[in-house]
């Protein structure tokens, strides 16, 4: 077994992301490795996910997500896209079904290169988000940041999208927020016992919001697939908006656009957006040593 393998550098709607191909391997992309590539300006990540074979009968590949403090997410909605856009191009398929550490993900290329990443059934229930305290509704829980007869953040809604997440409602730009000061408290706070993704979101009409996310192990990020997805089903939820929006992430490149459906007919979450492809190259999945290809930049390639 040779040391490196085969990196691409990807983003969807910013989000940086690391495409690893470490298939035909029994290793892992170590927390050392992860912690390297993170500190190097120029693979500096958000995610990274790690293609390992199937295990699995019916699925495509297992993928293992790390964040950029070497800590295992549950959940990538936005890296999950670069996958799928790495392997169509490898494939030439169309259709793939992932197995992570939170379940099954069955994603789609289409014709306009956009994909659709079906997320699963979002969690509602206080103890499997989990929360340390119990609230029989948790579409509004009690947390506040700020003075307690003025808090600049209060009563988010809570739930899962395989990884747990607070959606705090705000009436102006979310960019206006010192998100990168209230993030990590908010991450760590004691209610979130397995810390939590910390969003902000305008209501802009029935039908879009826009975003900002404080990504638990990544921090502020530029965008996050699953936040998208939890402030749109958080939307609905509380009355705020229909079943299907577009999520402006508003510190994300334009276009920087997700739509997302909570649909009727199996309460599954979709998300639906674009990949990038920026780079490539090879890298040791051990320390994170890495070299970039002297192929030419852009494009949608194979790993």
């Amino acid at each position: 077994m040779t040391d490196n393998v085969q990196f691409a550098r990807m983003n969807g709607l910013g989000n940086k992301i690391l495409v690893v191909d470490m298939r035909g391997r029994k290793d892992r992309v170590t927390p050392a490795a992860a912690i390297a590539l993170n500190a190097d300006p120029a693979t500096a990540f958000d995610q990274i996910m790690a293609i390992h074979d199937p295990k699995a009968d019916g699925t495509d590949a297992w993928i293992d997500i790390v964040n950029c403090d070497g800590t295992m997410a549950q959940a990538c909605g936005n890296g999950t896209r670069c996958v799928v856009q790495a392997l169509a191009a490898e494939t030439g398929k169309k259709a793939f079904t992932f197995q992570t550490i939170a379940g099954i993900l069955n994603a789609t290329e289409h014709e306009d290169g956009t994909i659709s990443v079906d997320m699963g059934k979002p969690v509602f229930a206080w103890d499997r988000i989990p929360l340390a305290e119990e609230f029989a509704d948790t579409s509004r829980i009690e947390l506040q940041i700020g003075p307690i007869d003025n808090p600049v953040l209060h009563s988010p809604s809570a739930m899962s999208m395989g990884n747990p997440h607070a959606i705090f409602w705000v009436d102006k730009d979310p960019m206006s927020f010192d998100l990168d000061r209230f993030g990590p408290l908010l991450e760590n706070h004691p209610m979130f016992p397995e810390r939590a993704n910390i969003t902000l979101a305008q209501v802009l009409s029935p039908s879009s919001l826009r975003t900002r996310t404080w990504e638990r192990g990544a921090g502020l990020t530029l965008a996050c697939g699953s936040a998208a997805c939890a402030a749109a089903v958080s939307a609905a939820r509380t009355g705020r908006t229909g079943r299907k929006v577009t999520i402006d992430v508003s510190s994300a490149p334009a276009p920087a656009k997700l739509t997302i459906e909570w649909l009727d007919s199996n309460d599954h979450v979709v998300m639906t957006g674009p990949a990038e492809w920026e780079w490539s190259g090879t890298l040791n999945p051990a320390t994170g040593t890495w070299q970039r290809d002297e192929a030419e930049t852009g494009g949608v390639r194979a790993l």
